[in-house]
Order: C-alpha cells, then sequence, then structure tokens
C-alpha cells in the first residue's frame, strides 16, 4: 500500500473518546492521531466522504489549559474492518485547523505519545 502521510502519525497510549458533536453520540475512541488527521476504532463503519464535526475528549485538562475538549471538523478517508473483526478503523482528515486546534494536537501527541523502545535501546 503506499504511503502518503507526510507527517508522522503518533499512535497514543491513551485512548481518548471522538464523538459527533452534532448528534452527541460516541463515535469511536481515538487510535493515532497527527496534526492532520486521526484514526479511531468504531463499533460501527463510516462512509468515506463524510464530513463530521468532532468532539474529542482530553483526558486531562489540567494539560491543556482546562480545555475538556477539542472540538474539530474532519473528513473520513477511509474505512476498514480492523484487526479484530468487530470493529472498524476510520481514518479522519481535519479540515481547516486553527493555531488553537494545532496547539492541543500537539500537546496531545507530546503528552500521550506510546514511546517505543527500538532494538539497540532495549539492549
Amino acid at each position: 500500500m503506499n504511503e502518503r502521510r507526510k507527517l508522522p502519525r503518533k499512535y497514543l497510549l491513551i485512548y481518548s473518546r471522538v464523538f459527533d458533536q452534532t448528534l452527541g453520540k460516541l463515535l469511536g475512541y481515538l487510535s493515532d492521531l497527527s496534526e492532520r488527521g486521526a484514526m479511531i476504532i468504531a463499533d460501527e463503519s463510516l462512509n468515506v466522504g463524510t464530513v463530521l464535526p468532532l468532539r474529542f475528549d482530553l483526558p486531562d485538562p489540567r494539560m491543556f489549559n482546562n480545555a475538556h475538549n477539542l472540538m474539530i471538523t474532519a473528513r473520513v478517508v477511509h474505512c476498514s474492518t480492523d484487526i479484530s473483526p468487530d470493529y472498524f478503523d476510520i481514518g479522519l482528515e481535519f479540515l481547516e485547523v486553527n493555531s488553537e486546534q494545532r496547539d492541543i494536537l500537539r500537546k496531545m501527541m507530546e503528552v500521550y505519545e506510546f514511546h517505543r523502545i527500538s532494538e539497540s535501546q532495549g539492549q
């Protein structure tokens, strides 16, 4: 598969809940994140091309200037069955990210990044 991602993706240690902002419906849990998009793991599939106003719950508001969530609009760019066939991996592309949203995204990636140990570090 040809990788089109230009920014590194950060796999998160903490899975924040992601809601449809309009309906208040839980869509899934944040699995990985970049400044331009995210992947969520969901119980239900979403149609590619769908534009959604999203609300991401922030795990620790104290780290985000007391913000409890991130409101951002995204387009579904892919949807496929997860390694566990009861779930779906849904790729999202953020639309029109402002500076405040970008700061929160960067902070989320910094604070909740999954740190892998390379083979050379583990020896």
